[in-house]
């Protein structure tokens, strides 16, 4: 075994008791793309925590406080970071769940480190080193989503950054890269190739469909009835966890309505995940042990 598939075999990551990668179970990082309304919220936080105590998958909350790239400026971007925080913990004490939320300023990690439990870097910042050293050195985990610009072996920069600060849960976020003009493609090779890096790897089948180029609230800007194949697919070449943004009617969204998908076709969804991720783990404890 070389040492770098040895590092591979040992990848590990633990968020809040929750342990990702390594041959540990599928997780499951979801919810709406941004902080909406309270009630609509705890809806979906209630539904996804009892889809996953039903199906056995270890859940992360996730939800945008800001959402910083928007097509205009009158885009719906959030409630901001103070008022967006305290719903998240409101979630996380009710529903004993970790939560995780996108981070885009340096000068917001001190706050958001009080309440999550895991940082994201989101894509088109992920070289931005003060952001990235900052985050690591928040005592949390860290979730660096890759930019759509980059090979996916070019995820050790970032991972090294946060590994200088003394930062070990570390997950790397598969997100689709650039195919020319306003289109993102899959290679999923990148999955393993990201594997390699030493970390746990989450693919995310929800922002895999974006068409940029075009208002998310457009139907246009979307192709929502792929991800149950990108899901299967993400899961089928091995990643760690599954990131999917849903909401109960994506249609009225106030974020990604292109691309979010059903809250109430999660349970469909999320059990052929299972059945996939069980067949990969025994293949992979399988392959390791001869």
């Amino acid at each position: 075994m070389t040492a770098m598939s040895q590092e591979a075999a040992s990848r590990r990551a633990t968020i809040s008791g929750i342990e990702i990668g390594a041959g540990r179970p599928l997780v499951l990082i979801a919810g709406p793309c941004v902080i909406e309304k309270e009630d609509l919220m705890m809806r979906t936080a209630e539904t996804l925590k009892g889809i996953t105590g039903k199906l056995g998958i270890p859940f992360i909350f996730k939800s945008s406080f800001e959402k910083d790239n928007r097509s205009t400026a009158e885009f719906f971007r959030g409630p901001g970071l103070h008022e967006g925080l305290a719903l998240l913990q409101k979630i996380k004490q009710r529903f004993s769940v970790p939560v995780t939320s996108d981070v885009h300023r340096e000068g917001d990690i001190a706050a958001a480190a009080e309440v999550l439990d895991l940082i994201q870097i989101p894509a088109y910042l992920c070289q931005q080193t003060s952001l990235v050293l900052a985050a690591g050195r928040s005592g949390r985990a860290v979730n660096v989503k890759k930019g759509q610009f980059l090979a996916p072996q070019n995820m050790g920069s970032a991972i090294g950054k946060l590994r200088s600060t003394g930062c070990r849960d570390i997950l790397v976020t598969e997100r689709g890269s650039a195919f020319g003009y306003n289109r993102l493609v899959n290679d999923f090779i990148g999955i393993p190739i990201m594997r390699d890096l030493g970390c746990p790897v989450v693919y995310d089948a929800t922002h895999s469909v974006r068409l940029y180029g075009t208002p998310s609230a457009d139907p246009k800007g979307g192709e929502p009835q792929f991800i149950p194949f990108l899901a299967r697919a993400g899961v089928a070449a091995g990643c760690d966890a599954l990131f999917m943004e849903t909401h109960p009617d994506p249609r009225t969204a106030l974020c990604d309505a292109a691309s979010q998908f059903p809250l109430p076709r999660m349970e469909w969804m999320l059990s052929q995940a299972m059945k996939l991720s069980r067949v990969v783990r025994e293949a992979e404890a399988t392959a390791g042990s001869a």
